[in-house]
């Protein structure tokens, strides 16, 4: 394989908090390459895909949204490397959201790579495969009415369809990964990783002899990730978060190389940012309970949100619906933890513990 130095993996944070997002091939360390791919219509403006440079070919650690724009800069950062397409043998992709999976799908079934995929987000694959367009819609609304918020559909409905625009896009994967292993690469060892929490099916690759994490969605750089949002429904996917954040806070500390966002240093200080940050989250939504918000929706209404510290009613349709989904991720926690009473309904509605008689668990 052709020999380029290594890049200085934190240097390209100097240059402004979306630099990141440009497109080009940066070298993290030597076979190893990050290449951001434009996204359409989302505020994270790119999904940084990593290639790896083996004696067998080429692994990649995600695949970009299939939409023609990251095609065409996909081509061209392998070209750039002195690779094409059909140099890539497999696909490791971290979870099955469109940005990270439908590329991968595409190119593999183009020139015969294969695409291997976390077993938990079975499930998420073969519903959207086999369910209407109704019965996604339904889902949605089902979703929302049970957090309070309803209101919010009509809008979901219009700014995300209820259908990819293509369902190939969409075909299972050549292999499943199921629970820890080592995947040898002939020439680089990665560990993989269960990582459930923001999607059941999250898996994060380390590379401990080079010192890396290729992180997914699963510890970012600069934004917490969103929880639980996946069409099959999870009752605590906060518990299943926080359980992965802290397998991954027993590696040593790696350099990060997340899904979204710059590559950064220490992999330990961003997973602890991310616990302190729900453990606050956390105690802000039971003081709301405790304040008299009783729904997700509710709650979500006293937080909040960016970095900026926005009311939920100036975030758009879409991100409203994210907050509510994980202010109910924080709620139900709290209800498992004995913090909260918890009365399931058509909406769930929460309240302080010394009305669980009004409230039964």
């Amino acid at each position: 394989m052709p020999e380029r130095p290594p890049a200085d993996p934190t240097s390209q944070q100097s240059t402004g908090r979306g630099a990141w997002a440009e497109p080009g091939v940066v070298t993290i360390a030597p076979g190893v390459h990050r290449m951001p791919l434009p996204l359409p219509m989302d505020g994270l403006r790119a999904v940084n895909v990593y290639v790896l440079e083996t004696a067998d070919g080429l692994t990649l650690v995600d695949g970009g949204w299939a939409i023609p724009a990251s095609r065409e800069l996909f081509d061209a950062g392998l070209r750039s490397l002195g690779h094409t397409a059909r140099d890539v043998r497999r696909f490791l992709v971290t979870h099955m959201h469109r940005d990270h999976y439908t590329q991968a799908r595409v190119i593999a079934s183009e020139f015969g790579g294969r695409v291997s995929l976390g077993v938990g987000d079975r499930p998420n694959l073969e519903r959207v495969l086999t369910e209407s367009d109704g019965a996604v819609e339904d889902a949605h609304l089902l979703r929302l009415r049970g957090a309070g918020a309803e209101h919010l559909h009509a809008g979901w409905v219009e700014q995300v369809p209820s259908r990819p625009p293509d369902r190939g896009q969409y075909a299972l994967p050549d292999d499943w990964l199921v629970g820890d292993l080592v995947l040898d690469l002939g020439d680089r060892r990665l560990h993989a990783l269960a990582t459930p929490g923001h999607t059941q099916g999250h898996y994060v690759f380390a590379d401990p002899e080079a010192s890396l994490l290729f992180a997914g969605d699963h510890v970012l750089s600069t934004i917490t990730p969103s929880i639980g949002f996946e069409p099959a429904h999870v009752q605590q996917p906060l518990r299943d978060f926080l359980s992965s954040l802290a397998k991954v806070r027993a590696l040593p500390d790696l350099t990060l190389l997340p899904a979204h966002g710059p590559v950064t240093g220490s992999s330990h200080q961003r997973v602890d940012e991310l616990l302190a940050f729900h453990e606050a989250r956390l105690d802000a939504s039971l003081a709301a309970v405790h304040g008299g918000a009783r729904t997700a929706w509710e709650v979500a209404q006293v937080l909040r949100w960016t970095r900026r510290e926005r009311h939920l009613d100036e975030l758009g349709v879409f991100d409203q619906a994210l907050a509510t989904f994980e202010t109910q991720a924080h709620l139900e926690l709290l209800a498992l933890r004995g913090r909260v009473a918890r009365e399931a309904g058509e909406t769930v509605v929460f309240g302080p513990l010394r009305e669980a008689a009004v409230l039964p668990g």
